[in-house]
């Protein structure tokens, strides 16, 4: 009897679900301070997964739990652009 592959789980920052990471959208602060989504999941640097809905994205940034998780006070023009590549990348 031999054990099935462990699914790695994350937790959304927007609505405290978890889920399969697979699922969700990783935002990533890289080691120079720049913000961005991660597709690939792969990028150096901090990251916080978001469910692929628009409401977890403003849960998120009106909770700054965005802000908690990466340890940092994030101007608004971070959170536009997020937006604007959060309905590129799936909500």
């Amino acid at each position: 009897m031999t054990a099935g592959k462990k699914i790695p789980q994350r937790m959304c920052v927007g609505c405290q679900t978890v889920r399969n990471k697979r699922e969700m959208i990783r935002v990533v602060k890289s080691p120079e301070g720049e913000f961005s989504i991660d597709k690939t999941g792969k990028k150096s640097g901090r990251g916080a997964y978001i469910c692929p809905k628009r409401e977890c994205l403003e849960a998120a940034i009106k909770g700054r739990r965005l802000e908690k998780s990466f340890k940092c006070s994030l101007d608004k023009e971070i959170y536009e652009k997020l937006r604007a590549d959060f309905g590129e990348a799936g909500g």
